[in-house]
C-alpha cells in the first residue's frame, strides 16, 4: 500500500515510517550518540529505526509501562528524541530536559513529573551530588557513562538486548511528548504537547513551501537545543522531505562545528541566535565554509542583524536567504520573516539596524493580537501592548502547574509574555519581553544597534531597571570600551547607564543559550533594590 506523503502524528512509529520511505534520508553526527557510543556517526533510516526499536525494550526492561513518564536528563544530542519516540512507540510519556539546567531546576522538574524511569547521564548526576542534591531517587535510574559510584543506578549496558515489547500507541489526543522551556528567569516550565498539539506545530514545515522547504540535494545542519519542542517539529519535517542528508552539530563548539562543516559542507544551516554568534570567529576566518549555503535559520530567539551579516556575506549563493522565526514552546511558530543579503546589509550601524519585523502571524495556522496589559482590550495598530495568540498547536498543560497555565489564558487566547505592536501592514513588531521591557524604546533593537556598532562586540544585553535608565552589558573579544567609543556607539538611542563590561563567558546562559537576565542582573545590578513586576512570568 503506497504510504500517505505527511509522516504520522505519532513519534512512536515515525521512525517506522521513514524508514518504510521510497526515499529517505540519513544523519551524520558530529560524534557518536550517548545511547550508543560504539555505533559511530553514521546512520540510514533503518538503522535509526532500529535503534527506536531496541530503546524501547531498554525501558521497558527498566520499568517504563504505558502512561508513565519518563525522565531523560542527558547532554545535548538527538538522541534525546531517539529515546523519546522508543517511550511514545511503548505508550510512555518522556519528557525531554536539558543537562545545561541548575542541579536545583533538575530537582524541582524531577518533583513535578515523578518520572518512573530516569534516564541521565553520569556526568549530569555527579555534578548534583556534588551540589548536595540527589537526582537518583526518582523511580528507576538508568545511567548514560561511567558513574564514579556503581552502585548508583542501573547502567545502560546492562539493559541492552532486553527483548522488545510489542508497541502500545496511545491516541492522538492524549499526551505524546514533554519540553520545557527555556528558563530565563527561573526554573523552566514542563510543557506537555499531544500528537494533535505537536502535529499543528508542524504543519507549516510539512508544506511545499520554496526556499524554506529542504529539497533532495540539500544538506541540513541544526545545531539546536534537541531536548526542546523545536527538535520534535524538525524531526517531522525533515524525515517528510528527505534531503539528502542532516548533519547534528550537537556540541555547537567552534572546532566541532568546523570539522563538520568541512566534511559535510551543509546548504541549510539552522542554529540559535546565540550559537551563531558564538561561531563569528570562524564564519571570519573561513568563510570558504558557508560558502555553499543558500538558507539560514534561527529559532527559540531574536535574531540580530550584526551576527546574520558575516554569514550572509560568506554565503556564495546567489539567493541566500535567512529565515528568522518567532514562536514559543507552547504555541510552536507564530510568525516569521526572511532577509536578503541586501536587505540585511543596508540598514547596517543605522537606527533601524535590526531584525523585529516579524511579518504577519502564518495564515491559517495562528491568530496574533494585540492588547492593553491591564485591560486585554485589543489597541490600535501601531500602538504596543501584550501579543495574543490562538491556535490548534496550544500545548495542553505545563505539567504540574495547571493554574499557571489556566492564568495565561483567555477566552482562547495565549498570552505569549511577549510585547510588540501591528504596523499598517499587519505585521508583527516584537519590542521586548514583558519583563525585560525599557522605557522610551526596545532593549531588542538597541542592542542589535550597539552590536553593529561598538567594534569587536561580541553580546550586548541591556537590563531593564523600570523606570530608570537600563543599564547595558557589553562583551567585547578584545581590548576595552572607551567613553569616546561608547559615546558614538549610544548616540540617537534611548538614555541608558554607564555600561558594564564582562567577559563572554561569565554570562549566565540557558540550554537555548538564551541570556538568564534575572541571574545576569543580580550578577550586575548587586545592591541596586530595583523590583520588577513580575505578572508576566
Amino acid at each position: 500500500m503506497k504510504r500517505a506523503s505527511n509522516p504520522p502524528k505519532n513519534l512512536g512509529i515515525l521512525f517506522d515510517w521513514h524508514a518504510d520511505k521510497q526515499r529517505s534520508t540519513s544523519l551524520y553526527l558530529d560524534r557518536p550518540f550517548d545511547i550508543a557510543p560504539d555505533a559511530g556517526v553514521d546512520y540510514d533510516a533503518q538503522s535509526l529505526a532500529s535503534l527506536v526499536v531496541d530503546a524501547s525494550g531498554w525501558l521497558y526492561a527498566a520499568g517504563a509501562r504505558r502512561g508513565d513518564h519518563i525522565a531523560v536528563i542527558k547532554e545535548n544530542h538527538f538522541d534525546v528524541i531517539v529515546l523519546s519516540a522508543a517511550a511514545a512507540r511503548i505508550g510512555a510519556i518522556a519528557a525531554t530536559i536539558s543537562a545545561a539546567n541548575r542541579p536545583t531546576h533538575l530537582l524541582e522538574m524531577l518533583q513535578r513529573l515523578q518520572p518512573a524511569v530516569t534516564v541521565i547521564s553520569a556526568e549530569t548526576l555527579e555534578a548534583a551530588a556534588r551540589a548536595g542534591i540527589d537526582l537518583g531517587s526518582f523511580g528507576r535510574t538508568v545511567l548514560l557513562g561511567q558513574a564514579a559510584d556503581d552502585g548508583t543506578g542501573i547502567p545502560l549496558e546492562q539493559l541492552i538486548g532486553s527483548p522488545v515489547p510489542q508497541p502500545s500507541i496511545r491516541p492522538d489526543s492524549e499526551p505524546m511528548m514533554i519540553t520545557h522551556t527555556s528558563g530565563t528567569t527561573s526554573t523552566p516550565k514542563l510543557v506537555v504537547h499531544t500528537a494533535e498539539t505537536n502535529r499543528a506545530g508542524t504543519r507549516l514545515e510539512l508544506l511545499p513551501l520554496p526556499i524554506i522547504v529542504n529539497r533532495p540535494k540539500d544538506v541540513c545542519l541544526s545545531s539546536i537545543s534537541f531536548a526542546h519542542s523545536r527538535a520534535y517539529a524538525w524531526t517531522f519535517a525533515q524525515f517528510r522531505w528527505a534531503p539528502k542528508r542532516l548533519v547534528i552539530a550537537s556540541t555547537h563548539d567552534v572546532h566541532d562545528v568546523e570539522r563538520v562543516m568541512e566534511s559535510q559542507r551543509p546548504t541549510t544551516v539552522e542554529a540559535t541566535p546565540n550559537v551563531f554568534q558564538h561561531w563569528i570567529p570562524l564564519v571570519r576566518r573561513r568563510p570558504e565554509l558557508f560558502a555553499q549555503v543558500r538558507y539560514y535559520l534561527n529559532t527559540f530567539d531574536m535574531m540580530h542583524p550584526s551576527i546574520a551579516r558575516p554569514f550572509m556575506n560568506a554565503s556564495r549563493h546567489r539567493g541566500v536567504m535567512w529565515g528568522h522565526s518567532w514562536g514559543q514552546s507552547e504555541v510552536g511558530p507564530i510568525a516569521g520573516s526572511g532577509y536578503t543579503r541586501r536587505k540585511i546589509n543596508k540598514v547596517a550601524g543605522f537606527v533601524s539596524d535590526n531584525m523585529n519585523n516579524m511579518g504577519w502571524a502564518w495564515p491559517g495556522l495562528m491568530k496574533a493580537k494585540v492588547v492593553d496589559a491591564d485591560t486585554g482590550v485589543r489597541v490600535r495598530r501601531g500602538e504596543t501592548g501584550i501579543i495574543m495568540v490562538q491556535g490548534k498547536s496550544l500545548f495542553a498543560d505545563y505539567l504540574g502547574e495547571t493554574d499557571r497555565y489556566e492564568a495565561k489564558k483567555a477566552d482562547g487566547w495565549w498570552n505569549t509574555g511577549d510585547v510588540g505592536y501591528k504596523d499598517h501592514l499587519g505585521r508583527i513588531h516584537f519590542v521586548d519581553r514583558a519583563l525585560d521591557a525599557i522605557p522610551g524604546g526596545s532593549a531588542t533593537e538597541v542592542e542589535s544597534v550597539l552590536l553593529e556598532r561598538i567594534e569587536g562586540a561580541r553580546e550586548v544585553v541591556l537590563l531593564s531597571r523600570g523606570e530608570l535608565e537600563p543599564v547595558p552589558v557589553v562583551c567585547l573579544d578584545s581590548g576595552t570600551l572607551s567613553g569616546e567609543a561608547w559615546n558614538a556607539a549610544s548616540a540617537g538611542l534611548v538614555p541608558m547607564a554607564d555600561p558594564v563590561v564582562l567577559n563572554w563567558a561569565e554570562l549566565p546562559r540557558t540550554s537555548t543559550w538564551k541570556i538568564r537576565r534575572k541571574e545576569l542582573r543580580e550578577l550586575v545590578l548587586a545592591g541596586d533594590d530595583t523590583q520588577l513586576e513580575e505578572r508576566f512570568t
